[in-house]
């Protein structure tokens, strides 16, 4: 088990498993990318071709299970946790067949690196860990994770795709052929340090956590005075459903106060929540997008200690996107985040 937060590592590849809405347009804001003169984050034209696979190839009683309306209360009611059960609406990995589930694996290759798919995984492997340790046992799967497709997938209109199950959730809205949002963003875990058994050793939260400790630690005594807010540790998320951009006031320390090596850090741990996970094109403009607006200005925040293993919480406040971890339990294993986009949260600028 990991005792030393000295440092922060580069993602360790040994503790990953394989296997009338209104729409924000990025186009008026400089540097976003290489086709900043069209809005959106990209082309939706390879997620679409293999969106249109998977639909196709489901059976009318499982498309169905699969669809929902565009903009309604299953889209807008997006939810990681486990309150109200470990099924979420959508059709699950546990409901097709091996040639569907390929499609479906396929289709999120489109949307998510590498490190994405790896952290995928590692988020629904941890609920076979906890069904083992009879946590859950019965109710908790691997496979128990939903694809949710709102709207009509096309070229022109607007549509969107989910994945959610317990601990896990990855919103992608689409409008007139362009990806425009991809929060909310959850890649949540429990038990993020698995110390015994089949999966010991994986980690699959490593940097969020080693990152933001790492950088609360290098600070001076007047600063870390300044970033932690409380001495209580920050129990979950504040931005959920219907509250994206409730909790986006600027708190705690500002980027401004730190060092050039602190800023690198604090990017550094931005951009695993905003870019890493995205697939190439996708993090491109991520990565230009969550550097809009004042850098000096992005704020941290940290509340309970910073000692390994205790439960702890932050939060990152940019103009543009608020990035949040929370320790539900003492041992900080039960760690709860959350991404969003300000600018377009769930594909609405409003």
């Amino acid at each position: 088990m990991r005792k030393s937060y000295s440092a922060p590592p580069q993602p360790n590849r040994r503790n990953v498993i394989l296997g009338g809405t209104s729409f924000v347009g990025l186009a008026a804001l400089p540097n976003v990318s290489a086709d900043a003169t069209e809005p959106g984050l990209g082309s939706a034209a390879e997620f679409l071709a293999a969106m249109r696979k998977f639909m196709s190839s489901l059976e009318p009683d499982k498309r169905k299970t699969a669809t929902f309306a565009w903009n309604g209360a299953e889209w807008n009611g997006w939810n990681y946790f486990g309150v109200g059960g470990y099924i979420k609406p959508g059709l699950r990995l546990e409901q097709m067949s091996q040639t569907q589930k390929a499609t479906a694996w396929d289709l999120l290759t489109t949307l998510l690196s590498p490190v994405g798919i790896a952290k995928t995984k590692n988020v629904m492997t941890l609920q076979d860990v906890l069904a083992s340790l009879g946590n859950g046992a019965g109710e908790r799967s691997s496979e128990r994770f939903s694809f949710a497709v709102f709207g009509a997938p096309a070229e022109t209109g607007a549509w969107g795709f989910r994945i959610e199950g317990h601990h896990l959730s990855q919103s992608i809205a689409v409008r007139d052929g362009r990806i425009i949002s991809v929060t909310p963003s959850s890649f949540s875990a429990n038990p993020n340090r698995v110390p015994s058994g089949k999966h010991a050793g994986l980690v699959t939260l490593n940097n969020e956590e080693v990152l933001a400790r790492t950088l609360i630690a290098d600070l001076s005594p007047k600063l870390q005075a300044k970033v932690r807010l409380s001495d209580t540790a920050l129990r979950n998320i504040l931005s959920y459903a219907g509250r994206e951009r409730v909790n986006a006031k600027k708190e705690g320390l500002a980027v401004a106060e730190l060092t050039s090596a602190q800023r690198d850090l604090i990017w550094q741990l931005i951009e695993t929540y905003a870019v890493e996970y995205l697939a190439p094109p996708l993090a491109a403009a991520q990565r230009e997008r969550v550097r809009l607006g004042d850098r000096d200005a992005v704020h941290f925040a940290w509340y309970g200690p910073n000692t390994p293993e205790k439960a702890f919480g932050y939060r990152v406040i940019g103009d543009g996107f608020v990035v949040e971890m929370g320790s539900v339990d003492p041992a900080a294993q039960h760690l709860h985040t959350i991404y969003h986009d300000l600018g377009s949260v769930l594909g609405r600028t409003a």
